[in-house]
């Protein structure tokens, strides 16, 4: 493996009401709240074609996260066996690069609100990209099919 560096520059930060990770649900679809994505001026343009009821992922940072984890019990359950972190959601990993699909409900200026974002307050997002319905799809249905035979 080479060792190669590669430098991220965030484009805006979460603002939630969930301001530690205790607080925050693992999954957004376990009652995570709605939060404002904040952008960077400089990259206000890339808004440019997003509006209300779009869906998008968004790639946080996982600031908290610890970086030497390569290893855990699933969703913190010790009974469950370790598990590598390349198979599991877990924030703890080398990487710690968060991914959260959620719709957007407002768009004001350089501000989305968002929901649901089970990202803490200040978390640093990285980039946004649009979900892709069709693709998705294919992508479900390939799996099920693979699972079939």
């Amino acid at each position: 493996m080479s060792d190669s560096r590669y430098t991220l520059h965030p484009i805006g930060v979460v603002r939630s009401a969930l301001t530690s990770l205790d607080a925050a649900p693992l999954q957004g679809d376990e009652g995570a709240p709605e939060a404002w994505l904040e952008i960077t001026a400089p990259v206000a343009q890339g808004l440019v074609g997003i509006t209300a009821g779009d869906e998008l992922v968004v790639l946080t940072w996982l600031h908290c996260g610890r970086r030497d984890v390569l290893q855990v019990h699933p969703r913190g359950r010790l009974e469950a066996p370790l598990t590598g972190v390349f198979a599991t959601r877990s924030p703890d990993r080398p990487n710690p690069v968060g991914l959260h699909r959620v719709s957007v409900r407002e768009v004001r200026g350089r501000n989305l609100k968002v929901a649901p974002m089970e990202a803490i307050d200040s978390t640093p997002i990285i980039d946004i990209k649009p979900v892709l319905e069709k693709f998705d799809l294919r992508e479900r249905f390939n799996e099920l099919e693979t699972r079939e035979e």
